[in-house]
């Protein structure tokens, strides 16, 4: 019988499991169950309606070699609404939802390079105006089980009006 040794990421949590809400911290623990010993799960390995709970505040965004790099492939209607648009089909550079798209593309860059999921929890101000604080989570997907070909995100979010 052969043994190994398991990488770090199988032997602890990431520590944002502890200040995160616990819908990001069941969508995490469900993306981390698919992967079965790899880097990464492959977008076909999840299951959406093993994901209902999540499903209105999922995006899925294509990574692509060339630019545009990161496209808007699935936007859940939890997400359209707060956007007030559907950015289904358009660069994250031009339909961001951040301060800056510059800001929401570090995010995407992060979770390619790494291969690791990014945690983002931070207060901003919406395109809208609107102050917001964020729980997300970007959880990164390869069908190769090496390149990162898809990004799951999911956010928890808390806005409240500036009026």
């Amino acid at each position: 019988m052969q043994h190994r040794t398991p990488d770090q990421s199988e032997i602890t949590e990431p520590p944002f499991l502890t200040v995160c809400h616990e819908s990001v911290r069941a969508l995490y623990r469900y993306w981390h169950s698919k992967r079965h010993g790899r880097l990464m799960p492959s977008r076909r390995d999840i299951d959406p309606l093993e994901m209902k709970p999540w499903l209105a505040h999922v995006v899925l965004v294509d990574v692509a070699p060339s630019e545009p790099r990161y496209v808007y492939r699935l936007v859940g209607t939890g997400e359209v609404a707060q956007r007030h648009r559907d950015p289904t089909g358009r660069p994250v550079s031009e339909a961001f939802f951040a301060e800056t798209a510059e800001e929401a593309l570090i995010c995407y860059d992060t979770v390619a390079q790494s291969r690791k999921p990014y945690f983002f929890n931070s207060p901003f101000m919406t395109p809208h105006g609107k102050m917001a604080h964020d729980d997300i989570i970007f959880l990164p997907l390869s069908d190769d089980g090496e390149v990162v070909n898809m990004i799951l995100v999911f956010t928890y979010m808390r806005i409240r009006d500036t009026d």
